[in-house]
């Protein structure tokens, strides 16, 4: 285990394209820390350079302490996973597994014990003597994690590891890694596009655009006090609705949860006119979406709900859950 200090690190191209900009983050020996952002936001990069992949323009990066600058990658004590998982078609589960240990001649005794190990862990036990052709992607993926696993990593890094699966099987996934990371107590940085996957998946939550953190902070912390509009409008599903308005004389624009706007009778103080545009039918809830002077407002609410749409109606939400950012 190790923790992970990046100081200052930028990423220029010789084109002058600078992919990272002054990205600084300390994470803690044994955390489970998520980049997210959208595509082109920079994290991968981030993560190649943590890995010795992609050299550091500026700036630090310490694993337990010890400048990694310059070190090449195969001496930096990390497992990566990538979204394709780099797996070799001609070799069964067990080889696969096992082929970086072979590599760096592991004796076979041990290396055969790493890998029941891991595959143990991974309830994948059954499958060493199969060819990757008769694999499920879910399968496909505990074999990348099996072969990152057997190196005993001081870090694991994951770039987009479950964006090939189905929903259903994400959804899985997602909890196994969880529990992977609980049982081996080893610091994880996970990648990913999907805002779902970090919610679910990380203590920690680093929020990048266009190369730049955007905010740092727990699950709790990112979704219920987003530092800008940006963080607002991409953590959470469906996103936060947003609109113009005035505060102490100057124009602003308000953010406010689905969940937190409700109906309301016509003289509710707050009340304000909508007019229902579209209604989703989600199974324990309804997303409402609502035509407000102009702007469109989704709101969240019971399956049981009685609304249609072109129905007129009042709705308000408590000032307590509004943000506001200057525009």
């Amino acid at each position: 285990m190790a923790s992970v200090t990046i100081q200052g690190v930028s990423k220029r191209y010789p084109n002058g394209t600078e992919a990272v900009k002054n990205f600084s983050l300390d994470i803690r020996d044994g955390e489970f820390v998520v980049i997210v952002g959208p595509s082109g936001c920079g994290k991968s990069t981030i993560l190649r350079m943590v890995a010795g992949l992609e050299e550091i323009t500026q700036g630090d990066l310490y694993i337990d302490s010890c400048r990694m600058n310059n070190v090449a990658a195969k001496d930096r004590n990390i497992s990566m996973v990538f979204q394709n998982y780099a797996l070799l078609p001609h070799l069964n589960v067990f080889d696969n597994i096992a082929f970086g240990l072979k590599i760096r001649k592991t004796p076979k005794a041990e290396r055969k014990q790493k890998v029941l190990d891991a595959a143990r862990m991974l309830g994948i036990e059954h499958l060493l003597k199969y060819p990757l052709g008769q694999l499920s992607g879910g399968e496909r993926q505990r074999v990348a994690m099996g072969r990152a696993i057997v190196r005993d990593p001081a870090v694991f890094l994951m770039d987009e590891p479950l964006s090939n699966l189905d929903a259903k099987l994400r959804t899985q996934m997602r909890a196994e890694l969880t529990q992977l990371h609980q049982r081996l107590g080893t610091t994880f940085i996970y990648v990913t596009h999907d805002q779902t996957e970090a919610m679910t998946m990380g203590e920690r939550i680093v929020v990048m655009d266009n190369g730049v953190i955007q905010q740092v902070g727990t699950p709790e912390e990112v979704y219920n006090c987003p530092s800008n509009r940006f963080v607002a409008g991409f953590i959470g599903t469906p996103p936060m609705n947003f609109f113009r308005t005035e505060q102490d004389g100057a124009a602003c624009t308000a953010g406010v949860r689905p969940e937190h706007i409700q109906l309301c009778g016509a003289n509710t103080p707050g009340a304000r006119p909508a007019k229902v545009d579209l209604v989703e039918f989600l199974g324990a809830e309804k997303l409402v979406y609502l035509n407000m002077s102009g702007e469109t407002i989704i709101m969240k609410t019971a399956a049981d709900t009685q609304i249609a749409p072109k129905q007129a109606v009042f709705i308000s939400w408590n000032e307590t859950h509004m943000h506001i950012y200057q525009t």
